[in-house]
């Protein structure tokens, strides 16, 4: 059967990206995002004197504070070097890990040599694991390719709930438009009013223990606590590879296998199901992020792409010890991979107020109370 699909001039995303479009020169417009973010966070001697900014504003707000700032840590690349840098530039972090019961062996040694060869207190935040359990498996029920949320809302929201306790004015994100890229907000939605929906649908009752992040909640965390979110890779030429290699020297720091690996849930939802059931390939984004930084060029990330994403033997391997882990049998799995596939557009969401808010939400933007891309990518 002939391949009618259409690929980007510049990166490697192609028309079974939802929402792409190209222009007259084949050109995307998650390329033309990019080099809008690029302007808004400049490299080089701007970009230096942006972060000098920011850590001297993180100081001044932090000063006669145990802490000055908060840094979730997963054990990964982005995590663990903006601990480095932070270090690096005199603050005084708190580190932050949300244990969901699910780290490889790899993520809690870097997280537990990492703290302690830079001398920063850790404080691991443990899930209730059977509420949280059965809230992956809600999510597996709900049949969206969203099944990784409750990780990613718990961890943000476990982040400006300690801030606020512990009085602490900023978070600093390790997320780097130019090594992740943008995920089509089809393929990747999120927010707090989603995490209940699904749950009142397919879960055990209310949600009683997990940290949500509800609009009320982040209302509450930005213009009440005024707490700020600081992204210090956005501003400097962020190499996964150069930073892993300063890692490894410095820390004792070790690869764990690939983007996202860190987890074992992760690295499945990601190399296996998404693919499988719903043809979402998410290499395409951080490698078409690579390309469009000139970190790899074009042809070495289709030769990448054609890579197989997960072993045959690290499936059966992984999946038989998710299926135990979540007291499902492998029928009962499948079956659940086998429902056709939905949208978070199927459930209700704050995603219409999202777009009714577009003005404030900018506004919360230039005043870097949110990141850009929440605007870009949610508001637009």
């Amino acid at each position: 059967m002939k391949n009618n699909k259409k690929i980007c001039s510049r990166c490697i995303l192609d028309s079974t990206v939802p929402n792409i479009k190209f222009d007259e020169d084949g050109i995307c417009n998650f390329c033309k995002l990019h080099d809008k973010l690029e302007r808004k966070y400049p490299l080089g001697a701007e970009g230096q004197q942006k972060i000098k900014q920011f850590v001297e504003e993180i100081k001044s707000k932090g000063k006669n504070k145990k802490y000055d700032c908060v840094i979730g840590i997963s054990g990964g690349t982005d995590s663990t070097y903006c601990l480095y840098l932070a270090k690096k530039w005199g603050l005084r972090p708190l580190a932050v890990h949300l244990d969901n019961g699910w780290n490889s062996e790899t993520a809690v040694n870097n997280i537990k040599n990492a703290t302690e060869k830079l001398g920063v207190d850790l404080k691991t935040i443990k899930v209730d694991k059977d509420e949280f359990r059965d809230l992956q498996i809600a999510f597996l029920k709900a049949s969206v390719s969203d099944a990784e949320i409750p990780t990613d809302i718990g961890v943000y929201a476990t982040l400006y709930k300690v801030a606020a306790e512990e009085g602490i004015p900023f978070i600093i994100n390790g997320h780097s438009f130019r090594t992740e890229g943008t995920a089509p907000i089809d393929w990747t939605y999120m927010d707090g009013k989603y995490i209940e929906n699904v749950y009142d649908k397919f879960g055990k009752g209310k949600l009683k223990n997990f940290t949500n992040l509800k609009i009320p909640n982040l209302l509450y965390y930005l213009f009440i606590k005024g707490i700020k979110e600081f992204r210090p890779l956005e501003y400097i030429e962020y190499n996964k590879v150069k930073a892993g290699k300063i890692l490894e020297k410095e820390l004792g720091w070790q690869y764990y296998g690939g983007h996202h690996y860190e987890s074992i849930y992760t690295r499945f939802i990601a190399s296996y199901v998404l693919p499988k059931k719903f043809n979402i390939d998410k290499r395409k984004v951080s490698l078409s992020a690579l390309v469009r930084s000139k970190q790899l060029t074009r042809d070495e990330a289709l030769k990448k792409l054609e890579e197989d994403p997960y072993p045959e033997d690290k499936i059966e391997e992984d999946k038989d010890y998710i299926t135990k882990k979540l007291g499902l049998t492998k029928e009962e799995f499948d079956q659940m991979l086998s429902q056709k596939p939905k949208s978070f557009r199927d459930y209700i969401t704050y995603y219409s107020y999202i777009r009714m808010l577009r003005l404030p939400i900018k506004i919360a933007c230039k005043l870097k109370l949110l990141p850009e891309i929440f605007y870009e990518k949610y508001a637009t």
